[in-house]
């Protein structure tokens, strides 16, 4: 993935973003119940990792979880500040993620990893395991679909995945899946699945 031009981007639409998905309640309920009942239990520090606006984070934060954004975008890491300024945000990257090894609890990544080649899936998987404490949990959001596949996002190019393969890919970084929720085209509404697992041994 070509970080630059992901983040330039997605700064040159970050209003526009920010009022079409800046808030929770602008999330499908079954989304927001699928993130809280995986991370909002979890005892230790929750990455959401691409936090956008941060609306996610400060849901999980009013769930009680000790959630942080982190966001490679200047324009949302400003605007989460200013929305959720009990919540801590920073500027980074979820490739080089500057965390201690084992010293999370959970990690979110939601619609985050959609710009990720899928040859680059694998290795970003490995430094979430890195950073991830024993047993915590990791949420991802994908757009689904029956094979791997590149299409035109709005903002740049995108993939979807299908679940099966992403199951297989959690498991090789050294998670075990545990829930999965899928939806079908809405409208204009692409096919949407999550996924959350479980970081284990060996």
């Amino acid at each position: 993935m070509d970080r630059d031009k992901v983040r330039h981007a997605y700064a040159s639409v970050a209003g526009l973003y920010i009022e079409l998905f800046g808030a929770s309640h602008q999330v499908h309920d079954d989304d927001l119940a699928f993130i809280g009942r995986h991370l909002a239990i979890r005892s230790g520090a929750v990455l959401d990792l691409g936090c956008g606006p941060g609306h996610l984070t400060g849901y999980l934060r009013s769930l009680g979880a000790d959630a942080r954004g982190i966001d490679m975008v200047p324009e949302f890491i400003a605007h989460a500040r200013a929305a959720h300024p009990s919540v801590e945000f920073q500027l980074g990257s979820m490739e080089n993620l500057d965390v201690a090894d084992h010293s999370v609890a959970g990690i979110l990544a939601w619609y985050s990893l959609i710009h990720q080649p899928p040859q680059n899936l694998d290795g970003v998987l490995t430094t979430f395991r890195r950073a991830m404490a024993p047993s915590g949990t990791l949420v991802l959001g994908l757009f689904d679909g029956d094979e791997v596949a590149a299409f035109d996002h709005k903002v740049i190019t995108a993939y979807r995945w299908p679940m099966d393969e992403i199951s297989k890919r959690l498991t090789r970084a050294g998670f075990t899946e545990v829930e999965r929720l899928r939806r079908p085209r809405e409208g204009d509404q692409r096919p949407h699945a999550a996924i959350a697992a479980i970081a284990v041994d060996g």
